[in-house]
């Protein structure tokens, strides 16, 4: 069975496949398949992982399940969370007081003293520094907001890409960011330069070349990669 295919009922309750309920049962609450093909059920007993048999995967319940990312998933027992693998064996001894899910073999995490960083695939940090926030790895790259309230961005190994600071920042696509200074929101490259001197109260990234943009004045627009207007919506 192709547990790309199995979707969860409107419920939330059970698995659908091929428009039948599968394992012919309901569960407190599921949540969908992940490779390798497992998911996060609850019911009277706890949360759990099964797979695309509807067999449990481990003994052990929690307090919480997630899904699987590069085969581990977050779990949360009492306070205490931390990542087990897709046998539900625990990855390593550290809890947390949150973990995220692994994006590009990293994952953000939040230790009992409220600050982020991100860990590899075996539970060991990457850097030294903390965070007051820590976002996801796309293309290579994370957001960060340091002590000090200021954002930037840092590569896979915990390095800082330029020298730019931000009030607020996003995630790199395709090549390009959103950052917001004092003055709003725009988009920056790779060195942290502004593609243009216009701000913004609202920006979205950039789709094939365009971007729709929310000005002050409360007008909505789309923009191209030199900020110049194509279009009011």
């Amino acid at each position: 069975m192709d547990w790309r295919v199995i979707k969860v009922s409107e419920e939330n309750n059970s698995f659908i496949y091929k428009g039948k309920l599968l394992f012919n049962k309901e569960y407190d609450e599921v949540l969908k398949f992940h490779s390798p093909g497992l998911a996060p059920v609850k019911d009277a007993s706890g949360w759990y992982h099964i797979s695309v048999k509807g067999i449990e995967v481990y003994k052990a319940r929690y307090n919480r399940t997630f899904g699987y990312y590069f085969n581990r998933a977050s779990v949360i027992n009492n306070d205490s969370w931390f990542h087990i693998d897709d046998r539900g064996e625990r990855l390593y001894d550290v809890n947390y007081a949150w973990t995220g899910n692994y994006q590009e073999h990293l994952c953000a995490v939040r230790d009992f003293n409220n600050q982020y960083f991100h860990i590899d695939l075996d539970g060991n940090p990457i850097y030294e520094s903390k965070y007051r926030f820590v976002g996801d790895f796309k293309d290579g790259y994370a957001c960060v907001k340091q002590l000090n309230g200021f954002y930037k961005h840092i590569d896979n190994l915990g390095n800082v890409l330029n020298d730019k600071t931000f009030l607020d920042l996003g995630v790199f696509h395709k090549n390009y960011a959103t950052a917001k200074d004092k003055n709003g929101w725009f988009h920056i490259d790779k060195q942290g330069h502004e593609l243009y001197k216009e701000r913004y109260a609202m920006i979205e990234p950039f789709y094939n070349g365009f971007a729709v943009v929310d000005t002050f004045e409360g007008a909505k627009q789309i923009i191209n990669e030199k900020g110049i207007i194509i279009l009011e919506m």
